[in-house]
């Protein structure tokens, strides 16, 4: 499995570990993922994602999942969270 996020697709970044004699061998940063639950309100439904902390942290700002999928662009969204997107489109055209 992947270390990238399912939501805003946040995956690893590459750098260095910098000494004191400035010797400069790379590491890898991870993200910090988590695996959680999140509710969805207009499905009445709770869908389990592995988002990272950022991740949440944004979509607990922007109002909780449903407004987060409605506002963020399909290729930064996994294949789930495509189909969870969907899902709430069509769930708003029927009402």
């Amino acid at each position: 499995m992947s270390r990238i996020c399912e939501l805003p697709g946040k995956g690893r970044q590459v750098g260095h570990n910098v000494s004191h004699a400035n010797n400069k061998p790379k590491r890898v940063f991870l993200p910090n993922l988590q695996n959680v639950t999140l509710l969805s309100e207009k499905l009445d439904r709770s869908f389990k994602f592995r988002v990272s902390t950022h991740g949440l942290r944004s979509v607990e700002h922007n109002g909780g999942l449903d407004n987060w999928l409605l506002k963020t662009k399909d290729d930064k969204l996994s294949a789930r969270a495509l189909k969870v997107k969907r899902e709430l489109k069509k769930a708003a055209a029927a009402a």
